[in-house]
């Protein structure tokens, strides 16, 4: 080759280099197909990292490539096709491959896992079914790369189906394999075949694998796995890995075993959002909202700014604490930080007011928003039972079922215990009955015949109630009876009330505080004998009484108080307010009595 021409090829190379439009690049094809360079495979690698870049030039790229030869490489055919794969444009990707099988390019074993690449990211489950019917016509059904792209592709797509056929007319399985379909079952909510497959492997897992099982034993709970799982990814010194961390982790976290998880965490050698997050909610989900609080100062402190999802929780946390002032800075701070209000924010924020007894806060966020699904007018509509606002609560339902919003078992729960709280009797028959009926047709659980039981009970509709008590399709509980058998001794109802005695005796519960309540139901009877039967029968059992607990936040910090607790910190500061709030109330007495 002349110095010339090959200082003519420099040129050309650098300009399609540093080209950036259609219309300087046409000036460079026509010197190509001058100089017969276009036939050169190293400028057809050039060109087609441009188009690759380039946008709305799909018909241009497919007309250059026709003028190649394809036989002398499908190299440049294949990376168009993996450039739109793996662009914005991913279907072009799909396109391409079409027209350029039209126009004489023959796929081989590197083009389908690209165009299978492209219907996964644009979950196209059509095209990549009539991708699987070429490759089986052309005979790629055997090349593992490609099986594994289909594997991917079916699982992704939520099609386990598809997927499992083709692993099981794989001949040769790797562990990428193995994986493939483990997260497809994984993706789908299959934990327990996914758990079942990871057992039956025979290959060496991988990170991805161990990443996988973890989050399905975690789903299902299923420790053993789990654990078993953890001591191979110790044995294989993957531990330190931060996302294998986070997974085994979580699965502790899903498992409600908090020491282990608490453990992981505070090994890790550094934490991620994902870290923190898993930890805070876990202890959310697990019943310590205080120490989920202290966390998640912690994490402040680290300089890790907190997103929707940890804002969700810490939310979540001070509604079950009472914890009014931490609610309120987490809203100051997600309007101070621009944060997106999205529904599961503004949902979370709505039960905390409600919860924290600021239900007109809780009215106003409700408001303030610009949409709104089933939870956040469960949130609303509990709040509002819960601090007995009957009557705008079945307002506000009126106006739910209006939004097109379909109600659930948990909304219909909110209405009868409003119902239930402010005694509108007729009202939560018919919406029980509404419940039932078209066009909702939801089956009620123990907790809705328990509130239209309170509710008849307490309005002294006690034959009514026994009818629904004796017809419920499932075993009534013993806070049901203990209902009905208040209601009785208010009425003297003394031949009812022997009879539910008598069948009190037979409930099974593992709950302490339906024991305790028949324990209370015999000594108010004056059933000696009976109630040292339950009081043994609880020792037997090995259950204790659960002592009650109250929650109040003094500058900003809850303080959680137990029934009959004397190891407190200030526990001689509270007998002394106690001995003042006594005397006050005695004064207060003494002077409305005397007025």
């Amino acid at each position: 080759m002349s110095i010339a021409m090959c200082s003519v090829k420099w040129v050309l190379l650098n300009s399609i280099r540093r080209c950036n439009n259609l219309k300087f690049f046409k000036q460079i094809h026509a010197q190509l197909l001058t100089t017969g360079l276009i036939y050169d495979s190293l400028f057809a690698n050039y060109a087609v990292e441009y188009f690759g870049k380039s946008v709305g030039i799909f018909d241009y790229a497919c007309d250059y490539l026709k003028q190649l030869d394809w036989r002398l490489s499908s190299f440049p055919f294949n990376v168009l096709i993996s450039r739109y794969a793996g662009g914005n444009t991913p279907r072009e990707a799909v396109w391409a491959c079409r027209r350029l099988r039209r126009d004489g390019f023959v796929p081989d074993m590197f083009t389908f896992p690209a165009v299978l690449k492209s219907c996964t990211k644009f979950l196209g489950i059509g095209e990549g079914r009539q991708v699987h019917g070429v490759v089986i016509t052309m005979g790629f059904c055997s090349d593992v790369y490609v099986q594994n792209s289909l594997l991917h592709f079916y699982g992704v797509c939520g099609d386990c189906d598809g997927a499992s056929r083709v692993f099981d007319d794989m001949l040769v399985r790797d562990v990428v394999s193995w994986t493939g379909l483990i997260s497809g079952f994984v993706r789908v909510g299959l934990f327990e075949e996914a758990v079942a497959l990871f057992l039956k492997m025979d290959v060496e897992p991988n990170i991805a694998t161990f990443v996988t099982v973890l989050v399905a034993s975690g789903r299902i709970g299923c420790l053993s796995v789990g654990k078993a799982t953890h001591g191979l990814i110790l044995k294989r010194a993957m531990g330190s890995l931060l996302a294998v961390g986070n997974a085994i982790m979580d699965m502790y976290v899903k498992c409600e075993h908090l020491f282990e998880a608490k453990q992981v965490f505070y090994e890790l050698p550094e934490k991620d959002i994902v870290s923190w997050t898993c930890m805070i909610s876990g202890l959310v989900q697990c019943k310590h909202p205080k120490e989920s609080l202290e966390l998640f100062w912690n994490m402040q402190n680290s300089g890790i700014e907190p997103d929707e999802i940890i804002l969700t929780s810490v939310l979540s946390a001070c509604a079950s604490l009472g914890a009014l002032d931490h609610g309120r800075w987490v809203h100051e701070y997600i309007d101070r930080m621009g944060i997106k209000w999205d529904i599961h924010i503004g949902t979370s924020m709505i039960d905390m007011y409600a919860k924290c007894g600021s239900i007109k806060m809780a009215l106003q966020v409700f408001n303030d928003m610009p949409s709104r699904n089933v939870l956040t007018w469960n949130a609303l509509l509990g709040g509002l039972a819960t601090h007995g606002l009957g009557h705008e609560a079945l307002k506000q339902f009126e106006e739910m079922t209006r939004s097109s919003t379909r109600p659930n078992e948990v909304t219909f729960l909110a209405i009868l215990t409003a119902c239930c709280h402010c005694g509108l009797v007729d009202e939560g028959r018919w919406h029980f009955y509404q419940m039932i009926s078209e066009p909702y047709n939801l089956s009620p659980r123990l907790e809705h015949y328990g509130c239209v039981v309170d509710l008849l009970c307490r309005a002294g509709i006690l034959d009514e109630a026994l009818k629904l008590i004796k017809t419920m399709p499932m075993k009534p509980d013993v806070l049901m009876w203990g209902a009905l058998l208040s209601a009785c001794k208010a009425t003297g109802n003394v031949e009812l009330s022997q009879e539910i005695l008598d069948r009190l005796l037979d409930i099974e519960s593992k709950d302490s505080g339906a024991y305790v309540l028949l324990s209370n139901i015999y000594a108010t009877n004056k059933r000696w004998d009976d109630v040292t039967r339950v009081r043994w029968l609880m020792k037997e059992k090995g259950l204790r009484k659960t002592p009650g607990s109250s929650v109040i936040e003094v500058n900003g910090k809850p303080h959680e108080f137990l029934a009959g607790d004397t190891r407190h910190l200030r526990i001689e500061d509270i007998h002394v307010l106690l001995y003042f709030l006594d005397n006050q109330v005695r004064l207060q007495g003494r002077f409305i009595t005397h007025s």
